[in-house]
């Protein structure tokens, strides 16, 4: 794996390109807008979304999808509501058994699918990956040390990737359980948006770790029911990215969340923003597919009953806090 493509030229994808790059790889970066790939191949940085940092100069980006899906290893970091329709135009070309891995967190509306059920249908023949785990960009890009997941089916690129993307500072952990780590990822940001709703209210400490815990017990119940294992949400794809997300400003989803507990409107929080919230269009589908499997998850159905229902903040919370006592565990 020489060759490594990124379909997204945002943050995390121009992060990734740089990790890349330090394990002695060669990176293009597919970006849709040209003023990002003029930036980052003539002034080899991206200011529109990953302003202060030096870009590696070997870093290449290109506006057709093609080119950089032309890899060894192709990792899919458009915004998950975007990537069926990112990816659908890439199929006819994809050559067999390169692997397509899902670095974008959400579930797709309408569908309730998650991002691998998309790549399996739309790239039938790529082989489906997952790269998940506690990792906000802007550190990856500087070289900080971070640990994430590497999920995948197949044994070989399971072995492959890791080997490929690793470094000393970017630890990347395999595990053959794609469904935890993508579900782990995608139902964090949601709860992200909860617990900065909690800080913005200023209702303690005690209150976030309370819903960070109980939003596992919410993750695990659907990951059980999607046939996940466990203790894949016990990692760093579960656990350690919602202990990140949920405890930090510079995750995206826990500042629009603190924000609509101060009071902001959440068309006006979106407006002034370029970057994407997962969790905002990931709420209705969690909400959805936990609705479809039978699985209990008040504390996502609150935060989607806010965010596109129009329901009160303060009686969402008191409809919470209101549940009856039940024993505790993630059955419950």
């Amino acid at each position: 794996m020489q060759r490594i493509g990124i379909i997204g030229g945002g943050a995390w994808g121009t992060a990734l390109a740089m990790t890349a790059r330090k394990a002695g790889r060669e990176a293009v970066i597919h970006a849709r807008e040209p003023e990002v790939v003029d930036a980052i191949n003539r002034d080899h940085e991206n200011p529109a979304f990953l302003p202060g940092i030096a870009l590696d100069p070997a870093i290449r980006a290109t506006v057709d999808p093609a080119e950089a899906a032309d890899a060894d290893a192709v990792l899919l970091v458009a915004p998950a509501q975007h990537l069926r329709g990112v990816i659908a135009p890439l199929a006819a070309g994809w050559r067999p058994g390169v692997p397509a891995v899902v670095c974008a967190k959400g579930i797709e509306g309408g569908t309730c699918a998650l991002m691998s059920e998309v790549v399996a249908e739309t790239l039938p023949a790529a082989t489906v990956a997952v790269l998940s785990g506690p990792s906000f960009a802007a550190e990856v890009a500087r070289d900080l040390p971070t640990a994430v997941t590497f999920a995948c089916a197949d044994a070989a690129p399971r072995e492959a990737l890791p080997a490929a993307l690793g470094t000393p500072r970017f630890r990347i952990y395999s595990s053959g359980d794609v469904i935890g780590a993508e579900i782990g990822g995608a139902v964090k940001n949601v709860l992200a948006i909860a617990c900065g709703i909690v800080h913005g209210r200023g209702l303690g400490d005690n209150a976030r770790a309370a819903l960070i815990t109980r939003g596992l017990a919410e993750i695990a119940r659907l990951a059980h029911a999607k046939g996940a294992r466990a203790e894949t949400l016990m990692g760093l794809c579960g656990a350690g990215d919602l202990v990140l997300t949920c405890n930090n400003i510079q995750s995206r989803n826990f500042s629009l969340g603190v924000a609509l507990g101060e009071g902001a409107r959440l068309n006006d929080v979106l407006a002034a923003r370029t970057s994407v919230a997962e969790g905002v269009f990931s709420a209705a589908a969690v909400t959805a597919l936990a609705r479809r499997m039978g699985v209990v998850m008040p504390i996502c159905a609150a935060v989607d009953a806010v965010l596109n229902h129009a329901a009160d903040l303060d009686a969402a919370i008191a409809g919470l806090l209101s549940r009856p006592f039940k024993a505790e565990g993630p059955s419950t």
